[in-house]
């Protein structure tokens, strides 16, 4: 309830101005409040890695999953207030594998097809993986936008590049990209599908501020303001994109 009452709180001083931010971007689009809540898609957000798999870890030993966590959960949070559906994958610290599998090799391969079928199983989802960057030099930084090759995935992408350049960090000069084909989640689903690695724990600075709850529920914001506009058809998708 304390975690609840916060974000609202910050929300108020964060959701707006990025909203505002998103619609001067795209000053063609009406309100998100105004379209009809039974077609809206569901989105399903996946707090990336989890439990065993603490996926990237800083120089001074923060985890993505908990960072990932923390941004999953305002998102949500946020998609309640706003009245956009949404659903959690994961909700809490843990894996999604199987109870027999044994092996940390065994349990991460277990936890995607996991993920993958709960995807699936919304008939009108749209996914968004959060995850962090890491890189061996610390001189890299900014939040990036990669998208699945099904379609929709590459107009949500580029759309929420742009909100969170616009809202976040302006100098970041960063461009929606397409999904390496190692990315089991992304590549896997039939979906419109978009991770974001809202930026690089091994950039000292960029570390600081992504442990910050302010900064992780602006991150939150700019989110919500851009899938506010998708759910409610605002950014309009090629008919060539995408091959699924």
């Amino acid at each position: 309830m304390a975690l609840f009452k916060r974000v609202l709180f910050i929300a108020f001083a964060a959701v707006f101005p990025a909203y505002l931010a998103f619609y001067l971007t795209f000053p063609d689009c009406f309100p998100a409040f105004s379209s009809t809540p039974s077609t809206r898609p569901v989105l399903v957000i996946d707090a990336g890695h989890g439990g065993e798999d603490g996926g990237a870890i800083s120089p001074s030993g923060v985890l993505e999953s908990h960072l990932n966590l923390a941004i999953a959960k305002r998102a949500d949070l946020l998609c309640g207030l706003f009245g956009a559906p949404s659903v959690m994958l994961r909700q809490q610290d843990i894996s999604l594998h199987d109870p027999k599998a044994n092996t940390l090799r065994e349990k991460k391969v277990s936890d995607l097809h996991n993920r993958v079928e709960l995807v699936m199983q919304q008939g009108n989802g749209v996914l968004l993986s959060i995850h962090q960057n890491s890189f061996p030099s610390e001189k890299y930084s900014g939040a990036q936008v990669f998208f699945a090759p099904t379609k929709g995935s590459q107009s949500l992408a580029e759309a929420m590049q742009i909100t969170l350049r616009t809202v976040v960090e302006p100098s970041n000069s960063r461009q929606a990209a397409a999904i390496s084909k190692s990315v089991y989640l992304l590549n896997h689903v039939s979906c419109p599908a978009i991770l974001i690695e809202c930026g690089f724990l091994t950039n000292p600075t960029e570390e600081r501020k992504l442990q910050d709850s302010n900064y992780q529920t602006k991150l939150a914001a700019a989110i919500l303001g851009c899938w506010l506009q998708y759910s409610n058809g605002q950014i309009y998708l090629d008919r060539d994109e995408g091959t699924a």
